[in-house]
């Protein structure tokens, strides 16, 4: 244990480092330029961002051995937490929060568009960390959901602070881990396989099963799911489902289900404190709707900067701040519910689909531009700061039987906030001072490339409006279906828009040698399976890093 766990009396007060001590901010900072050094050569390169919380984990827990400089400090797992934080911000916030958005534009040819887009992805990222913050831990976003990659680090750190069968479990998986990514295996697939929702995980394994194999079909050998805007209408629909079901969450329509819960777990016995929603439905509420509040004032500025009044009239300026907040809004919240329970956030699908719907509605380019810019920015900071904090609950949660454990929870969730700042404002003047030279040398997001040429190119499928409604109907389908604690419709189109080969295999494996282990062993076997999902991303994250030393 760490030396606060090991000292900790069960009447010692709970309290956590704060994210602005000296050595902390120090570690903080230094690891929030290497993770957003980092973000910007993979997705320029590989056109992916890898996560880099286990990283930063790893390095936070060898200072703590070093111990010179009173850095012994960082043996905290707490302090480790922040530290994993920290440079998982800096990476997503630099790569996919700011670089890409901006890199629309210079694709587009429009370089005037970069500095306001850049203001404006950062308005957006801005945005989307403080509703994930104030949204946390709701019965919509609650705590004790998957988050895999969070329970992952979370798992990384406590085997490294306990040792024992713990850390070889976790060291095992790593390495198969590692060995799948060199073969060019998607390991993460397996590993949330293990730790996530396994209707959820199913209906994503179903989803890149479709996608890989369709055109081995002789009647569907001509299809092509992309291009008919299948999976795009079937995340219409999903997404419009799931907003409603989140209405449905934070207006109380669900008190009737709650409270029968709750009468199940006082007859079962003292429910873990931990285990409790820390956010109240009125807290939801207001945490989602300052978010459009903040969403509509950001694309008043952006219009502003972008010198959209120029091109557009009023009513239509107006259509276009109100759809531009909108689909901001919708879109960080359909990428945090398909992280939340399968560990990938499909950002780049979910904004094509505004894309799309942009150019069926007849947006001018550059408004639309600008749009997919401003909506590219939300989503993954807001996903992966849902996993930095699953990782701190699932360590804090060792004191839930404390007094004050309420206090310290929230305690700790607000120094990770300032955490994932510092690595936001350490991202963007990272990416101030570089956006031009990697354009320059031609080192453009891929997807980047994809929204500036379909914009330019627009819709050539006539059919794709009729597609698009079609198959919305399925999707809401599936999704109401699945009910809002599974997703079953936004995950099984975020399968259908992710190419990842042989992954739906991993997954099935994954969930099959879940379902007879917990059946030969139990429930107590889910622990040692999260271990060994936690083990297989771990080993997945360290090679993708990897990868920068053999490009």
């Amino acid at each position: 244990m760490s030396s606060e766990t090991r000292d900790a009396t069960i009447d010692a007060p709970l309290t956590h480092p704060s994210a602005f001590s000296p050595r902390t901010i120090l570690v903080t900072v230094a690891l929030s330029v290497v993770g957003a050094f980092v973000g910007l050569h993979l997705v320029t390169t590989l056109g992916i961002s890898a996560n880099t919380s286990i990283i930063g984990a790893l390095i936070a827990m060898l200072l703590g051995r070093v111990g010179i400089w009173g850095f012994h400090e960082f043996r905290d797992t707490n302090r480790q937490n922040l530290a994993q934080t920290a440079i998982s911000s800096a990476t997503f916030g630099a790569a996919n929060a700011l670089l890409t958005p901006i890199a629309i534009a210079w694709a587009f040819g429009r370089v005037d568009l970069v500095w306001p887009l850049l203001l404006g992805a950062a308005v957006g990222l801005g945005v989307d960390s403080w509703v994930l913050f104030k949204t946390f831990g709701s019965r919509f976003l609650p705590a004790t959901a998957a988050w895999p990659p969070g329970v992952a680090s979370a798992e990384t750190i406590k085997a490294g602070d306990e040792g024992g069968r713990r850390a070889k479990i976790l060291i095992g998986g790593g390495v198969v881990g590692a060995a799948l990514a060199w073969f060019g295996l998607s390991a993460s697939a397996a590993g949330v396989a293990f730790i996530g929702n396994v209707a959820a995980l199913l209906m994503l394994g179903t989803g890149l099963l479709i996608n890989q194999y369709l055109t081995l079909v002789p009647a569907l050998a001509d299809v092509s799911l992309s291009g008919n805007y299948i999976p795009h209408g079937i995340m219409v629909g999903a997404g419009l489902v799931a907003l409603v079901q989140a209405v449905l969450i934070f207006t109380g329509r669900h008190k009737t289900r709650a409270a029968a819960t709750g009468a199940v777990a006082a007859d079962a016995g003292d429910p873990d404190p931990a285990d409790a929603d820390s956010r109240t439905p009125q807290e939801l509420g207001r945490g989602l709707g300052s978010g459009v509040v903040l969403f509509i004032a950001g694309a008043v500025v952006l219009a502003l900067l972008a010198g959209l009044h120029t091109e557009m009239s009023v009513p239509a300026l107006i259509g276009w701040v109100l759809f531009a907040a909108l689909a901001a809004f919708i879109h960080e919240i359909i990428v945090g519910l398909a992280a939340m329970h399968s560990g990938w956030f499909p950002a780049f699908a979910v904004t094509l689909i505004f894309l799309v719907i942009g150019l069926v509605v007849g947006l001018p380019e550059v408004p639309l531009v600008v749009l997919v810019g401003y909506c590219a920015a939300t989503g993954p900071a807001f996903a992966d700061m849902g996993y930095d904090f699953k990782a701190g609950w699932v360590l804090r949660k060792i004191h839930s039987r404390r007094p004050g454990y309420a206090a310290y929870e929230q305690s700790g969730r607000r120094q990770q906030y300032y955490s994932a700042i510092i690595g936001f404002v350490v991202a963007l003047l990272v990416v101030a001072l570089l956006w031009e030279s990697y354009f320059e040398d031609g080192r453009i997001p891929p997807v980047s490339i994809v929204f500036a040429d379909t914009v330019s190119a627009g819709l050539t499928n006539p059919d794709a409006v009729m597609n698009l409604l079609l198959w919305a109907i399925p999707g809401a389908l599936i999704q109401a279906l699945g009910g809002s604690s599974r997703q079953m419709g936004i995950m099984l189109a975020t399968g259908m828009l992710l190419t990842q080969p042989y992954a739906c295999w991993l997954i099935f494996a994954a969930l099959a040698i879940r379902i007879i282990v917990r059946r030969v062993k139990g429930a107590k076997a889910e622990e040692e399976l999260a271990l060994v999902g936690a083990g297989l991303i771990a080993g997945d994250a360290i090679a993708s890093i990897g990868k920068i030393v053999r490009t």
